[in-house]
C-alpha cells in the first residue's frame, strides 16, 4: 500500500469517527429539562441556549398553547423551519 493510499485510509477511518462522534453527542436532539439557581424552569435541546421562564410565565404559555398552534398554522408561510 503506497504513501497515498494510507492516507486515504486514514482520513476515511477519521471521519467515521468523527460522524460517530457527533451521533454520541450528549442530548443530541433530546429536550431535558432543569430548575435554575434562580428557580426558573429551563428547557435545553430546543437551540445553542436554553430557554428559561418562571413559573409563573411557563404556565401563562401553556394556557395559550391552543392558540399558539393555531399563530403558527396560521403563518406557516411566514415562519421559517431549522
Amino acid at each position: 500500500m503506497n504513501d497515498e493510499a494510507k492516507l486515504r485510509d486514514e482520513l476515511e477511518k477519521l471521519k467515521a469517527e468523527n460522524e460517530m462522534l457527533k451521533s454520541k453527542r450528549k442530548g443530541a436532539g433530546e429536550i431535558t429539562f432543569k430548575v435554575s439557581t434562580k428557580g426558573a424552569l429551563s428547557v435545553y435541546g430546543l437551540g445553542r441556549f436554553p430557554v428559561t421562564l418562571y413559573r409563573e410565565q411557563w404556565e401563562r404559555l401553556l394556557v395559550k398553547i391552543d392558540d399558539l398552534k393555531k399563530f403558527i398554522n396560521d403563518n406557516k408561510g411566514t415562519l421559517k423551519t431549522r
